[in-house]
């Protein structure tokens, strides 16, 4: 009964303070001494049927004195619990710590982008029941592509390229939130089979390589090569991105194989990229070390970015701090004339180990280049040097814009779950 007292002295001391400026003297008082009488009873640690009587004598002054703040109905008190709790989400994102989601696979293998799991075989192809454990789990969904016709297999390229040509097409997120997605053409007998993926997702080549070409990116990279020599495939200009008037020469490439119609020939899984939990706090007090997973804004980067200026979070690995000098020599990366330190994914990428691919000399990182960290700023690569924009393109980012460190992948459920490395 005690702990009753207490949450009624609760409200009513709300009641008093919003609208104690708006009773007369007489109802203020009678407010103020029936809480008072209520608190003293609760500090004396009155019996139980003194306290109801003093609930009682208060309640049905709070119910005439209380205005908006009492009586609530139940609408108001959830749109105040749900306000509040936005309020409190908020300021935990902006000052704490903040999900972000990784789209691409400049931080590949460290951190997994969108990522692809072909299904060359039809016989292990997901049922709609593993489809949606697998949406739980891994945020997968399924893509399925069915011939149209018979006939051989052929898919566009960017010409004498190895990446798959694309149209921007206007889509949806969730089915309502208008963006834009890429639309890949594929030709069965002829007859064109299309798919849509998000913009971000830049590795459909692995599905092309996984479906037809054995996992080997090598044995893609030697047929196509074979295929513009012999001038085998068929030549066109397509506008890949019509609001920006972007257009390239592609190429309808002969992929080797053939499909019977009604008779799927691709399924893939795409599964999403890693969620992480960002520490947003301790760049205030602590200043960021060389092999940090790095976020930064990239506001200050408009002008030096792809597509159309926008702030957006980027999250690189950290190489260099003010008065650093960086330069990559035979797939490694020096730092102050030494090879770098400060995370193993340095050494990995200088073995060239597992899926690490080294570090490529590219734009301001060139053969014999060097780049030195000006004042006030930080240089941010990928670990995927070889399918990263980084700092090698549009060059330091300003200390102001340092956001934070990545904490911990909270969503896929796979092997990387966990503090992030």
């Amino acid at each position: 009964m005690r702990a009753n007292a207490r949450n009624w002295l609760e409200l009513a001391d709300k009641v008093w303070h919003y609208r104690r400026d708006q009773l007369s003297d007489a109802d203020a008082r009678e407010l103020r001494a029936r809480i008072e009488g209520l608190r003293q009873q609760v500090a004396d640690r009155a019996e139980a049927a003194k306290l109801k009587l003093g609930i009682e004598a208060l309640e049905p002054v709070l119910q005439r004195l209380g205005g908006k703040v009492y009586p609530k109905t139940s609408l108001v008190e959830n749109v105040e619990f749900f306000l509040i709790a936005a309020i409190v989400i908020i300021g935990i994102r902006t000052y704490f710590v903040q999900p972000f989601k990784i789209p691409t696979n400049s931080m590949w293998p460290s951190y997994y982008g969108m990522t692809p799991q072909v299904f060359p075989d039809p016989a292990d192809h997901p049922g709609p029941l593993m489809q949606a454990l697998r949406f739980v789990t891994l945020g997968a969904r399924n893509h399925t592509l069915t011939a149209l016709a018979s006939g051989p297999i052929e898919a566009e390229f960017f010409y004498e390229d190895v990446r798959l040509a694309y149209e921007v097409k206007p889509g949806h997120t969730w089915l309502v939130i208008p963006t834009d997605v890429k639309e890949y053409t594929f030709y069965v007998g002829g007859s064109p089979v299309t798919v849509q993926v998000p913009m971000d997702f830049n590795c459909l080549e692995w599905i092309v390589r996984d479906a037809w070409f054995g996992g080997s990116a090598e044995a893609l990279t030697k047929h196509l090569q074979q295929m513009y020599r012999q001038g085998s495939a068929v030549a066109g200009v397509k506008v890949y991105n019509q609001a920006q008037g972007q257009s390239q020469r592609i190429v309808r490439v002969p992929l080797g194989h053939t499909a019977e119609r009604g008779a799927p020939f691709l399924s893939f899984d795409l599964l999403t990229g890693d969620q992480l939990f960002v520490d947003r706090m301790s760049y205030n007090f602590v200043r960021p070390s060389v092999g940090d997973g790095f976020v930064f804004n990239t506001r200050n980067l408009v002008g030096r970015l792809e597509g159309p200026p926008s702030e957006q979070y980027y999250i690189k690995r950290l190489v260099g701090v003010p008065g650093d000098t960086l330069e990559i020599k035979n797939f490694a990366l020096y730092r102050n004339g030494r090879p770098i330190e400060g995370a193993a994914a340095f050494g990995k990428n200088a073995r060239r180990e597992g899926d690490y691919v080294g570090y490529r000399n590219l734009r301001s990182l060139a053969v014999g280049q060097t780049m030195t960290v000006p004042p006030d700023s930080f240089l941010a690569l990928g670990d995927n040097s070889a399918d990263s924009a980084d700092g090698r393109y549009w060059g330091f980012v300003p200390s102001k814009d340092a956001v934070g460190r990545p904490l911990f992948i909270y969503f896929p459920f796979t092997r990387r779950w966990g503090p992030a490395r």
